[in-house]
């Protein structure tokens, strides 16, 4: 079994987030419920409509193709691409195969073939004997990204699809939601024992990346299993059931040719060129700081890298750690100590998907009496949760809990004289060899006034008096 090498494609389709269709002007609105609210005759593929660019969705895949080092194309058309299926009002989807986009470029690690744009299908729904269409999605821009096959797990694939989403939300042109059909990922995936390629099956109704990934190991086991029988792998289209977890025959593969391509004579010819707005620099200039420059920045600080991805993953807490930086500045130790009590304790205390209501200042400021021994981080806890479920500056909740770092000696050694009376074995132990018994008597301080005595004080002032 371990002799086989799978070899794995991925195709993503992407809707871009415009607010009119692709060649038409009617809405985009993935959230419409209601069915055939969104279409005109240039959509739902009437005789004698035309097409027209939506200039939008174009910007969108050149900066994606920015992003991911992609060389930009100059000159671009569109293709009728012809195939009959009842989503597919006018008979054929009007697609790009020559001169996509965007060629070449790279998504965490993984080598990109080719980025294009196209229009999205109808939905078809069916119920009972009989099958509707929904024509809302049709004529939706839909961009589509195809990787070279070099992908040879199941979470590297898991790994890139992840990373794209994040890109692709970073970029603002599209919520990237699976589950919502924003994203789809097709799986083009074989199994041999030496370099050459197999026979590929492609997997599509996969919407998460977990699935993709069930999906994948699943496939290399079956292809496996036909091999060893001494069958031959059929190419052919499979879907994913996610409640049996198998992949399960839907058709025939085609082939490229099958499309019968060819130019759609209703539209331009694209020279990017002459088109002051998707120059280089104009683009290059629209990006925000990408994912893995957001990444790189984050360890440069000092970061751990579970910290910085989990910071640079696009949610509350990379938002609220940036606004914390933009307070502490380039104090390290202060960054140090925000990173560790964001990704560890306010985690803990923010519920998934839950907006942070926390200030930021206050919450800078509370790093800042960490920082001067004016709390101990056992009281700096206790700090934080109040100040999450409560609201209110840390120096006012340290004073009024009794929480403020005691460092008066004289206080901390009427403390550790008592301790020392009330445990004389314990005593008698450490003088005759146990020393990590002294967390025990810095314990029992700490116990004794409340989370407020200087730690590393108080462990002096009982060495002392122990010696």
């Amino acid at each position: 079994m371990s002799d086989y090498k799978p070899t794995i494609g991925l195709e993503i389709h992407v809707e871009l987030k415009t607010q009119t269709k692709m060649f038409c002007d009617s809405k985009n609105d993935p959230d419409e419920k209601r069915p055939n609210q969104n279409v005109c005759p240039v959509c739902m593929g009437h005789p004698g409509t035309l097409p027209t660019i939506n200039k939008e969705a174009v910007k969108h895949v050149l900066r994606v193709g920015m992003a991911v080092g992609g060389t930009l194309a100059d000159f671009t058309e569109f293709d009728r691409k012809n195939y009959f299926y009842p989503d597919i009002p006018k008979g054929y989807q009007i697609s790009q195969f020559a001169y996509p986009l965007v060629k070449g470029g790279s998504v965490n690690g993984i080598e990109l073939t080719r980025i294009h744009l196209e229009e999205d299908t109808a939905r078809n729904q069916h119920e009972g004997s009989h099958s509707l269409v929904d024509f809302n999605r049709a004529g939706v821009p839909l961009m589509e990204l195809v990787t070279e096959p070099v992908i040879h797990s199941a979470k590297e694939a898991g790994d890139f699809g992840r990373e794209f989403q994040l890109l692709l939300r970073t970029l603002g042109v599209s919520d990237a939601d699976m589950e919502k059909g924003h994203l789809r990922m097709e799986v083009n995936l074989s199994v041999s024992k030496d370099d050459t390629l197999g026979t590929k099956t492609e997997v599509k109704n996969i919407n998460s990346f977990s699935y993709a990934e069930k999906a994948i190991e699943y496939e290399i086991a079956r292809q496996i299993a036909v091999l060893e029988a001494g069958e031959e792998v059929v190419q052919e289209t499979r879907g994913w059931d996610s409640v049996k977890n198998q992949t399960y025959s839907q058709r025939k593969k085609e082939s490229s040719h099958d499309y019968r391509y060819f130019p759609e004579p209703d539209l331009p010819k694209l020279k990017i060129s002459e088109i002051p707005e998707f120059s280089n620099e104009a683009l290059k200039a629209s990006l925000p700081e990408l994912p893995q420059e957001k990444r790189a920045r984050y360890m440069a600080m000092g970061l751990k890298e579970e910290d910085a991805r989990m910071f640079s993953s696009g949610g509350i807490f990379g938002s609220f750690f940036e606004s914390v930086l933009g307070i502490v500045g380039d104090n390290a130790g202060l960054v140090k100590l925000s990173t560790n009590y964001i990704a560890a304790d306010l985690a803990g205390l923010v519920e998934a998907d839950a907006p942070i209501t926390l200030d930021p200042t206050d919450f800078a400021d509370l790093m800042k009496m960490i920082d001067e021994n004016l709390i101990s981080s056992r009281g700096a806890k206790d700090i934080l949760k109040m100040m999450v479920e409560k609201g209110g500056a840390p120096a006012d909740i340290a004073e009024k809990e009794g929480l403020l770092q005691q460092s008066d000696e004289g206080t901390l050694t009427t403390i550790v004289d008592q301790i020392i009376a009330d445990n004389p074995k314990v005593v008698a132990d450490y003088k005759g060899g146990k020393e990590n018994l002294l967390q025990f008597f810095v314990g029992q301080g700490m116990k004794a006034s409340k989370g407020s005595a200087n730690p590393a004080l108080l462990q002096e002032l009982f060495k002392k008096a122990l010696t």
